[in-house]
């Protein structure tokens, strides 16, 4: 057992049917933040299970998925209004992928098909200047290999949010809005293994785009810094919850 404040991992999709094998996409993030089974609590938000009142939460890790903010789907929506109310109150939430756009959407940005096209494979995230003094980016190289994979994009940030970090095809890799939310187009969860997988897997997707999968396969490479920024988040978080706790405790004494 533990006393811990658990971690909420909000699940939107399903990983592409041949890196099942490996597990949902809660067990890779779970695994990469270094989080013990006991340390989180799932939520399948696509499936429609029911949101949980953040309180008594050290943090949310919004997931990836095949799916599009753009279609508004009705439980896409119900999160996006979910995510809202959790990042005005104060809970740090991290969005990856598809979280990271609904993130986006759900505070007033725009997001849609990227104009560049299809970002798939092992690709170069450059720092702007606000993430140097970001809790989570401070101290990250100015310049950090990632992987990603994906169609749509943040094409308009929420009002008042500081873009972080951009690569060649997308110009908003990351932002944080406030003092606790940060959404990552890229996927800190992913190893080299799960980065091929899905490069195989969207390679019509990719030829149909001008790229060549079998070179976009042959450059994934590892990506430790930005797997690196999931136990940041744990971190960062755990330590803002603490500080309420207490803060908490002496309101109390």
């Amino acid at each position: 057992m533990t006393d811990r404040a658990p971690f909420l991992i909000v699940e939107t999709g399903q990983p592409v049917g041949s890196l099942k094998r490996y597990g949902r996409f809660p067990h890779w993030i779970r695994v990469a933040a270094g989080l013990a089974a006991r340390d989180v609590t799932e939520v399948n938000a696509e499936r429609g299970e029911p949101l949980p009142e953040p309180h008594g939460l050290a943090g949310v890790i919004v997931t990836g998925s095949a799916a599009f903010v753009t279609d508004r789907a009705p439980w896409s929506e119900h999160t996006a209004g979910w995510i809202r109310e959790v990042v005005q109150e104060g809970t740090p939430l991290l969005g990856i992928c598809y979280g990271h756009q609904l993130l986006a959407h759900a505070l007033g940005g725009e997001v849609d098909y990227n104009p560049a096209g299809r970002e798939s494979g092992t690709v170069f995230i450059d720092l702007h200047p606000p993430a140097f003094e970001d809790p989570l980016f401070a101290g990250m190289p100015p310049r950090f290999a990632a992987h990603a994979t994906h169609l749509q994009t943040v094409i308009r940030p929420p009002e008042g949010a500081a873009v972080l970090a951009r690569s060649e095809q997308d110009a908003c890799h990351a932002f944080r809005w406030g003092q606790g939310a940060w959404g990552v187009q890229f996927h800190p969860e992913f190893a080299t293994h799960h980065m091929r997988g899905y490069v195989h897997a969207r390679a019509e997707c990719l030829r149909n785009h001008g790229r060549c999968p079998r070179t976009v396969a042959r450059e994934v490479s590892a990506a430790p810094q930005a797997r690196r920024l999931l136990r940041r988040f744990v971190k960062h978080a755990r330590g803002q919850h603490g500080a309420g706790t207490h803060a908490r405790g002496a309101d109390r004494g």
